[in-house]
């Protein structure tokens, strides 16, 4: 039986930073760093996953229920992704993979979204499921919530899945709107910086960002932020302390993120590289100030991502733009850096945090899919 190869994506943030659970706004690229699957399908009901990182792992899908003992695994995603199929109507079955991926785990590029994606793609290629991008997207994000046990939006998984630079508005979940944005940005290169702290024991510290959040929304009768009025928030500041003053700065970020999100869009699009430059500065003070997410409460003495923002406000002061990326707390920044200054900062962020660090990426406009 012939092999079949199947691909997907890692993502980059440029706006709307823990926006998506609240159902804002987001924009969002997918990067040339993808995760592939060299794939046969095997006529059993178990898919086994072959990777040089982990041993071979066989998951059965007669036994699709979330299993404890998988929270934080590959298989957990595999058996998530399973289970929205099966709930939707879509048709699975078994096959043999060989996963490789270039997108580093833990650095804030949604190695975990790329793969939720790829298998989705994989089920969706090899037994005819007619299913949508946002609907493989919505699949690898239940994975993730309920199977693999973190919370996140839809955000990383809908980047990754439909490819390209856009505008993805979460107003109705269900009726994501994507907008592709045209954009160029003659002399400056995107570059994703790895401070080396790693994600994987900051589950509790994301949590906390969309159960402030909708405390805020609750307090109005509203469910998320993205269903009340920024002014009826501000007007209404000091009723809302008690839920602690931390959530109301992270409802003010939220806010100020959403609706500069069609700012930096529009920016773009009118080639204003000035401008788009500054709202994400904007945006990444915002982070910083409001949304508290550049380093975990619980290790205040490692802040990587803070001591990278600092050296790149050194560097590219007037003349490039540098913010927190992603979910935060440790991980990645992400800037735009002028090509002239690309060397320079390159170097530096390199003898800070190591050969590898810098990494400069393209946008990918395929989303995941069969190669």
């Amino acid at each position: 039986m012939s092999i079949r190869y199947f691909s997907a994506p890692g993502r980059v943030e440029i706006g709307g930073n823990h926006t998506d659970h609240q159902h804002g706004r987001v924009l969002a690229a997918a990067v040339e760093l993808i995760v592939t699957a060299a794939v046969t399908p095997n006529g059993t009901d178990f898919v086994r996953l072959h990777n040089k990182l982990f041993d071979t792992k066989e998951i059965d899908l007669k036994a699709l229920e979330i299993q404890p003992e998988e929270y934080g695994t590959s298989a957990a995603l595999v058996r998530g992704v399973a289970a929205w199929f099966v709930k939707h109507g879509y048709p699975i079955g078994g096959f043999d993979a060989d996963i490789s991926s270039n997108v580093p785990v833990g650095s804030g590029l949604s190695s975990s979204a790329a793969f939720e994606v790829l298998i989705g793609n994989v089920f969706k290629g090899l037994f005819g499921a007619d299913i949508s991008c946002i609907e493989l997207a919505l699949a690898g994000q239940f994975a993730e919530n309920v199977y693999f046990g973190k919370p996140c939006g839809l955000m990383d998984q809908a980047a990754s899945s439909f490819g390209g630079l856009n505008v993805i508005d979460f107003k109705d979940p269900g009726k994501t709107v994507v907008t592709p944005v045209v954009a160029e940005l003659p002399g400056y290169s995107l570059c994703v910086v790895d401070t080396g702290g790693s994600h994987a024991d900051l589950t509790p510290e994301y949590a906390a960002i969309p159960l402030e959040m909708k405390a805020v929304a609750a307090h109005f009768g509203k469910e998320y932020l993205r269903e009340l009025e920024p002014a009826e928030c501000y007007s209404s500041i000091r009723n809302l302390r008690y839920l602690g003053d931390r959530a109301i700065l992270r409802a003010i970020h939220f806010f100020g993120d959403n609706e500069r999100v069609l700012q930096q869009a529009a920016a773009l699009e009118r080639g204003d590289t000035a401008a788009f430059l500054q709202l994400v500065i904007e945006s990444g003070r915002s982070s910083m100030a409001f949304l508290q997410n550049v380093f975990s409460t619980a290790i205040p003495q490692e802040q990587g991502v803070t001591v990278a923002l600092a050296i790149s406000e050194k560097i590219l002061a007037g003349t490039g733009a540098w913010r927190v990326h992603g979910g935060g707390f440790a991980g990645t920044i992400l800037s735009f850096v002028p090509d002239e200054l690309k060397k320079e900062y390159n170097q530096q962020m390199q003898n800070v945090f190591g050969k590898g660090s810098c990494n400069f990426l393209n946008i990918r406009q395929k989303g995941g899919g069969e190669v």
